[in-house]
């Protein structure tokens, strides 16, 4: 019977390999983190000191000196670095996020922190999203340490806390308390990229993600004059809430393209046989993305500024008209759009309803022309040569936004090679959220290659 490192039909890798125990650890480390909870709630309901004390030891088993820091007892965040050969090269920084969002343990097939191995896969909240891609960090530079290893240049590695809410108390914390341990740094890679995306037409992609919307999370605030809810109330609160929000979601938002997504185009373009050029007058957009097919998820949700309602608050009783109304809005801005973003916002609320930024963080974009990410896609071709490399833009968002206060430019590149049929985008926050073993162990390799070169 293979051992759990042995894929089917895989041949050995010429030249350096990671070894047996790296593909063993980052499936134990994956199912391992899942079972510790670390629950973000929001508003400071997180506790991610034991994830980040287990982390902290397996580094410590490499060799390396981590570094524990929090602004708030328990949010705790871990950063080492690993050094190169190159003393003269620029660091590249690589992290992962340790909390988890919510999981309801009545809508999964089991329970989501439990990080049952079963069938080959590794199941719970966090197996994407993204303790898997922490797993993979930990393994491979533990591999490092025991075949000797060195990087071309200083790895600096750090796990959060608190990216599934503000990052207050992680990667926010880091860039404004502690910039001297990311010295030198200039490039980085997290979550979210080199991922499997089947296009339903017999290709594999691998998005690599150059670039991420910026953050407008929204309170909208509409006053009016309380009253009887018999009453005629031509200043109703509420009804001015519901007219803004209604105008906000029904919205067409304007085109937009971008330089990573017209760069993704052209190659998706070059892939089907398609000759769009996006800077021509009359481009149409929308007629192109149903060219696509099913890959047009990769590119849909980022030619576009968005705003989407998502939460709603007013009144204490049926019959009392409130004076006041309160609404949250899950708004995304395209990098250079954040002006449009605003002034939209101002005509769509209208004169009787204020709007703030309640969470607010810039729009990042990467160059794909750069040697980080040619090294990056070379990587992932090497193991995956059947696969095409893209690059796109994420429709949301990561720590990298933090990060690049320090002028740190982040790039998504957690790779895993996934099964047809195997939705790894809808599993983000999703129900029954797991990973294969056989993309975690291609993670690994992926990995390893990246970083040895970067």
């Amino acid at each position: 019977m293979a051992s759990q490192h042995q894929e089917q039909g895989q041949e050995p890798h010429p030249g350096h390999q990671v070894d047996a125990r790296a593909l063993d650890e980052v499936v134990t480390f994956t199912s391992e983190l899942i079972r510790i909870d670390t629950t973000n709630r929001g508003a400071g309901d997180c506790r991610e000191r034991p994830a980040a004390e287990y982390a902290a030891e397996r580094l410590a088993g490499a060799g390396l000196t981590p570094a524990l820091l929090e602004r708030t007892p328990g949010r705790t965040n871990v950063v080492a670095r690993v050094e190169g050969t190159d003393p003269g090269a620029d660091a590249l920084l690589v992290h992962g996020h340790l909390d988890v969002v919510p999981a309801e343990a009545a809508d999964w097939s089991v329970d989501p922190f439990s990080g049952e191995i079963g069938d080959g896969v590794v199941w719970g909240r966090g197996a994407i999203d993204m303790k898997n891609m922490d797993a993979m960090i930990l393994a491979v530079v533990r591999h490092w340490a025991r075949a000797g290893v060195r990087p071309r240049r200083d790895v600096v590695v750090a796990f959060t806390a608190d990216e599934e809410a503000s990052a207050a108390d992680g990667s926010g914390f880091l860039a404004d308390r502690h910039a001297a341990l990311f010295e030198g740094c200039t490039e980085g890679v997290s979550e979210s990229g080199a991922f499997t995306f089947h296009d339903g037409r017999g290709n594999q992609l691998y998005p690599i993600a150059a670039g991420e919307r910026g953050t407008g999370w929204l309170k909208l605030t509409a006053r009016g004059t309380a009253g009887h809810g018999s009453k005629v109330n031509r200043a109703n609160a509420v009804s001015r809430l519901a007219a803004a929000i209604t105008r906000i979601g029904e919205h067409r938002w304007p085109v937009r393209i971008t330089p990573t997504v017209r760069a993704g185009m052209v190659e998706l373009a070059a892939l089907y046989g398609l000759e769009p050029d996006p800077e021509a007058p009359g481009f149409d957009v929308d007629a192109f993305l149903e060219k696509l097919g099913p890959t047009a998820a990769l590119v849909e949700p980022t030619v576009r500024n968005s705003a989407n309602p998502t939460m709603l608050r007013s009144g204490y009783k049926v019959n009392v008209i409130p004076g006041e109304a309160v609404a949250y809005v899950d708004g995304r801005f395209l990098p250079g759009g954040e002006e449009e973003f605003r002034h939209t916002l101002d005509l769509l609320t209208g004169p009787d309803v204020d709007w703030e930024f309640h969470h607010r963080e810039v729009a990042l974009q990467a160059p794909v022309d750069s040697p980080t990410y040619a090294r990056m896609r070379a990587a992932v071709e090497e193991f995956a040569p059947e696969g095409h490399v893209v690059p796109y833009c994420m429709s949301g968002g990561t720590d990298a936004k933090q990060f690049s206060r320090l002028g740190i430019t982040g790039y998504g590149f957690s790779p895993l090679r996934t099964p047809e049929g195997f939705d790894y985008q809808a599993l983000f926050h999703g129900v029954d959220e797991r990973v294969p073993v056989d993309a975690l162990h291609f993670g690994v390799r992926v990995l390893d290659r990246f970083l040895r070169t970067a």
